[in-house]
C-alpha cells in the first residue's frame, strides 16, 4: 500500500511564505538601484549638448592676411612723380614696423625749385593697418570700422587747422572719407588733403599736404583731393588679394 507525502505542518507553509518574500526584497532594492543610476546617466549625457549652446559664438574670418610687402611701392613711381615733383627720394621712406604684416607706412616729400619764380613743396604720406579677427574682440573687419572712425576723427580734429571740410570719397575701397583743411607752417600756408579708406579687415590712411613758395600760389583744395584719392586707389589695390 502506498503512502502518501506528508503534508507540511501550517506553521512550517508560514515560514516558508516569509523566507520567499525576505529573498524577494534585495532583488527589490537591485531593480530600484538600476532604475536609479540609468536616470543619473541620462542626465549626465545631456550635460555636453547644453554647455556646447554656450560656446561663444564664432566671429567672421578676416579676408586680408597680409599687407604690401614693401609699403613705399604700393602707389606707382609714376604717381609718385607727378605729385612729389623732386622727390628727395623716389623710392620713398618707409617706417619701422614690429609686424609688416598688420602696419606699415612710407612718405616721400620734395622741393620743386625754380628760382625767383617761386617753389612747390610737397609732401605725401600712406599708412596700413590690418586687424585680424578675434572671438573675444570681434572680427577683423568691425574692428577695422572702429579704426577708421577713429583716423577720420583725428583728421578732422588737427590742431590749428582752419576750413576744416570732411566728405565721403566714392569708390576708394569698402568706405573711405576725405578730410580737407589749410594749415600754416613756417608762414607759409599749407593745404592737406587727407583720405581714410577701409578695404574689409584694412585701413588705409593716406595724407598729401602742399604750399608754395617765394610768391607761388599754394595748390588748390581740389587739385590736392584729385592727387591723394588717387594715390589711395592705388594703395588699396596693393593689398595682397584686393582686385585691381
Amino acid at each position: 500500500m502506498q503512502r502518501s507525502a506528508p503534508r507540511p505542518s501550517r506553521s512550517r507553509t508560514r515560514n516558508r511564505v516569509r523566507m520567499l518574500a525576505c529573498a524577494a526584497v534585495p532583488v527589490m532594492i537591485v531593480a530600484a538601484g538600476c532604475s536609479s543610476d540609468s536616470d543619473d546617466a541620462a542626465k549626465d549625457t545631456d550635460k555636453p549638448a547644453a554647455s556646447a549652446s554656450k560656446e561663444a559664438p564664432k566671429v567672421a574670418p578676416a579676408k586680408f592676411s597680409s599687407l604690401p610687402a614693401d609699403p613705399c611701392k604700393s602707389i606707382a613711381k609714376k604717381t609718385i612723380e607727378d605729385l612729389v615733383p623732386k622727390a628727395k627720394d623716389k623710392s620713398g621712406s618707409s617706417g619701422k614696423s614690429s609686424d609688416i604684416s598688420t602696419r606699415g607706412s612710407c612718405s616721400w616729400n620734395g622741393l620743386d625749385d625754380n628760382g625767383v619764380k617761386g617753389s612747390q613743396y610737397r609732401w605725401l604720406d600712406i599708412s596700413f593697418m590690418r586687424y585680424d579677427s578675434d572671438t573675444g574682440i570681434g572680427s577683423g573687419q568691425d574692428r577695422a570700422a572702429d579704426y577708421y572712425k577713429k583716423e577720420v576723427a583725428k583728421a578732422r580734429a588737427t590742431e590749428g587747422a582752419k576750413g576744416t571740410k570732411a566728405a565721403p570719397a566714392s569708390g576708394v575701397g569698402t568706405e573711405a572719407t576725405t578730410v580737407t583743411y589749410s594749415l600754416t607752417k613756417t608762414d607759409e600756408s599749407f593745404g592737406y588733403a587727407t583720405v581714410v579708406a577701409r578695404s574689409e579687415n584694412v585701413v588705409i590712411t593716406l595724407t598729401y599736404n602742399g604750399a608754395g613758395y617765394a610768391g607761388a600760389k599754394s595748390p588748390a583744395a581740389s587739385d590736392l583731393v584729385k592727387g591723394a584719392t588717387k594715390a589711395t586707389k592705388e594703395a588699396v589695390a596693393a593689398v595682397p588679394g584686393t582686385a585691381g
